[in-house]
C-alpha cells in the first residue's frame, strides 16, 4: 500500500517507439494519465492507437521510450504481482485446475500451502466457481475461464488490475453478466481498473472515467467523467447522452493525421 495522498499510478510525457527494420513506429506519444486508488478507468480508440502498448508499458512488460510511469510515485522497471494483467484469450495453464490456475501465484512465491489453500477457497467463492474448483479449462465455458483468468490476478495480490478486452470473445449475454460480475468485485475489493474495450457502451457503463486515445501515434486525445449512478441503465437518456459525445469524440479522429 502507497501513500494515499498520492495517485497510485502517474503516467507523465510516456512514449514508445519500436524499430522495424529502418523504420521508426511511435506507437505513442506525450501520454499523460493519473489514476486515483480505487477508480475504474476504461480506455476506448481506434485499433492501432496505443491502447494495449499502454497498458503493456503499465504491466512491465514493455519499457517506454520516453517519459514516467509511476506507481505510488516510485518507477515501474518491470513486471509485479501488484499489477496484474488479464488478457481476452484467459491466458490459463490448461494442464492445472481452476484451484491450481488460481493459486499459483501465491504458490510460486513461496507462501505456506495453508495459507495459498485459504487464499484459493476466498477467490474460488468470490467468483463463484465453488463447483468447477477442480475442472481444467478445457471443460470451462469462456465466460468461465475469464472468471478464473481475474481471481488469479487478485489472489496474486494485485493493487491494479490490467485489462485488454477481456470480454472482446464472449457472446453479448456472458458479456453483460461479466460486467455486472467485475463491477460487483470493483466494489467490494477497492481495486483500481485499466480496462480496454472498443465497445463505447461497455466503458459507459463500467467506469468511472472515459479515456479517448487517437491513432497515430496514440496519443490521450481528452477525457469524459461518467457522473451517472450504479447500476446503469444502457437505455436512459443520460446514458445515451454520453454515447453520443463518446461517439463524436472517436469518429473526429478518423482520417486525421498527426504533426
Amino acid at each position: 500500500m502507497g501513500d494515499p495522498t498520492i495517485p497510485i499510478l502517474d503516467l507523465r510525457g510516456v512514449g514508445k517507439e519500436y524499430r522495424l527494420g529502418d523504420q521508426r513506429i511511435e506507437a505513442l506519444r506525450g501520454a499523460n494519465l493519473t489514476a486515483g486508488k480505487g477508480e475504474f478507468i476504461c480506455l476506448i480508440g481506434a485499433s492501432g492507437c496505443g491502447k494495449s502498448t499502454l497498458l503493456r508499458i503499465v504491466a512491465g512488460f514493455e519499457t517506454a521510450s520516453a517519459g514516467e510511469v509511476l506507481m505510488w510515485g516510485k518507477p515501474i522497471d518491470g513486471p509485479s504481482p501488484s499489477r496484474g494483467m488479464v488478457f481476452q484469450d484467459y491466458g490459463l495453464f490448461p494442464w492445472l485446475s481452476v484451484r491450481r490456475n488460481i493459486g499459483f501465484g501465491p504458490a510460486s512465491r513461496g507462501r505456506p500451502g495453508a495459507e495459498v489453500r485459504e487464499t484459493v477457497d476466498r477467490f474460488v467463492e468470490l467468483v463463484g466457481l465453488n463447483r468447477f474448483a477442480d475442472a481444467y479449462p478445457h471443460q470451462l465455458s469462456g465466460g468461465m475461464k475469464q472468471r478464473v483468468a481475474i481471481a488469479r490476478v487478485l489472489a496474486n495480490d494485485a493493487e491494479i488490475v490490467l485489462m485488454d478486452e477481456p470480454f472482446g470473445a464472449l457472446d453479448a449475454m456472458t458479456r453483460e453478466r461479466l460486467q455486472d460480475e467485475l463491477l460487483d468485485l470493483w466494489s467490494r475489493t477497492g481495486l483500481t481498473v485499466l480496462f480496454v474495450t472498443h465497445s463505447i457502451e461497455e466503458a459507459i457503463f463500467l467506469s468511472d472515467r472515459v479515456v479517448v486515445m487517437s491513432p497515430g501515434p496514440g496519443r490521450i486525445e481528452s477525457e469524459l467523467r461518467v457522473g451517472l449512478a450504479r447500476p446503469r441503465d444502457v437505455a436512459a437518456p443520460d446514458f445515451n447522452t454520453i454515447r453520443r459525445d463518446l461517439g463524436l469524440r472517436l469518429h473526429s479522429h478518423h482520417g486525421r493525421k498527426a504533426a
